[in-house]
């Protein structure tokens, strides 16, 4: 059941994307960002992830200055990442103001994700 409670949660998130989550899938909708498809707000486990490129096991996440050394956020990538997704994680101070290094570093761990292969 737990799935099936995520995917409500999944969509409420979608519909409530902050700034720095909007201006990212503004670049990573449509496969434009290297050609790879990115879906929003994607259950993985028991966590949603802000974005994630199933094909390449690529989680994107987007944080708060609230997520700071956070043990939590430790745990959820650890779980995350044992159902084979690679957890890059991005503040949303950087996103907004160094989009272009976001985008660059996605592509990086996209072409390592692909070599891999």
């Amino acid at each position: 059941m737990v799935q099936k409670r995520l995917t409500g949660v999944a969509r409420k998130l979608r519909n409530d994307m902050t700034d720095a989550e909007r201006r990212l899938w503004s670049h990573l909708r449509a496969s434009q960002l290297d050609g790879a498809r990115f879906i929003r707000q994607l259950p993985i486990g028991d966590f949603v992830v802000d974005f994630a490129c199933r094909s390449a096991r690529i989680a994107v996440e987007l944080d708060g200055g609230q997520h700071a050394d956070s043990p939590t956020d430790d745990a959820r990538t650890q779980i995350i990442e044992a159902h084979g997704y690679r957890v890059i994680r991005f503040w949303n101070n950087d996103v907004l103001q160094n989009t272009d290094g976001v985008l660059t570093a996605i592509v990086e761990e996209l072409n390592l994700a692909r070599n891999a292969t």
